[in-house]
């Protein structure tokens, strides 16, 4: 697996499918998740439908550069955030999600790549809209994929999927595989695929188990705030993707960031939850390739 240097500090991991010669497409993973989180067979779809994919671990994650010199306690860091200690919060936290997109950016640098077509899927989401708000010149496109905008009103978890998210996860391989099942809660409940999920916590664990970056990335994306401002003034061709089944981060954060970016598509996607089953692999492919076409510059 290749790692570049995308800055003095930070190196990433990453992956690549297609002919360089295709336009670019970065693929951006959420919270905790490893690169191969966007299915192999899924980047092949698109680099067959004439993309360069580009898929890779965020700091933090996976195999790219680690932050251990700035540990941070989850359950410390939420009962400080619940407590109103912002100040208290902010000193924990190395880096926001401002750090992350640079990272991404910087990434699309090293491989000799001015501008993309970003997608970015949760977290992700998140990062994407911040590369988007911050350097709009090296964006074709965003897609903003089961993610929300900043404001805490909107997407927010069901109160299951909350814990889900909160519980601490077990430290060994076998209890890690297990414990995947509890995914289901946020997963599409038509297409729902226990087996798929225990085999990516295997593949994950094997790869590259990190639990201690959890804590910093919950902290980047917890304390970067609103986007709302931004997104009312972005001017990159958006298109936004959510799961009507979504109980991570409910409808209402895809419903809103359509709402606010200028021109947005919206597309809802009925039997999708918090996650990309292969039997919605078409919709998703169809749409991305749609929106990655050939277009006109937009204004920076």
């Amino acid at each position: 697996m290749p790692l570049i240097d995308v800055s003095p500090d930070v190196s990433l991991a990453y992956e690549t499918f297609g002919d360089p010669g295709d336009a670019p497409v970065l693929l951006v993973m959420g919270f905790g998740a490893q690169l191969i989180a966007w299915h192999e067979d899924f980047c092949r779809e698109l680099a067959d439908r004439g993309r360069y994919v580009i898929r890779y671990d965020n700091r933090d994650c996976g195999l790219s550069t680690r932050f251990d010199d700035h540990p941070v306690d989850v359950g410390r860091f939420i009962a400080t955030v619940t407590s109103g200690d912002i100040p208290a919060a902010l000193a924990m936290a190395p880096y926001r999600l401002s750090d992350m997109a640079d990272d991404g950016l910087g990434l699309l640098t090293a491989l000799g790549i001015e501008r993309a077509h970003v997608v970015g899927a949760s977290m992700g989401g998140m990062i994407a809209q911040t590369m988007a708000v911050e350097h709009p010149e090296r964006l074709l496109t965003l897609t903003s994929m089961m993610s929300s905008t900043g404001e805490p009103e909107y997407g927010r978890a069901t109160p299951e999927a909350q814990a889900v998210v909160s519980a601490p996860k077990p430290a060994d391989r076998a209890g890690r595989i297990a414990a995947a099942d509890r995914d289901l809660v946020w997963a599409s409940k038509r297409y729902a695929d226990p087996e798929a999920l225990r085999r990516l916590a295997a593949d994950s664990y094997d790869r590259a188990h990190y639990p201690a970056g959890l804590g910093r990335q919950l902290a980047a994306m917890t304390l970067s705030g609103s986007r709302a401002d931004a997104l009312r003034e972005l001017t990159v061709p958006t298109l936004v993707v959510h799961g009507l089944d979504d109980t991570l981060i409910d409808p209402s954060g895809g419903r809103r960031t359509a709402e606010l970016v200028p021109g947005a598509d919206l597309l809802l996607v009925p039997d999708m939850g918090h996650d990309r089953p292969r039997e919605l692999w078409p919709v998703l492919v169809d749409a991305l390739a749609a929106h990655t076409g050939d277009r006109p510059p937009h204004p920076a």
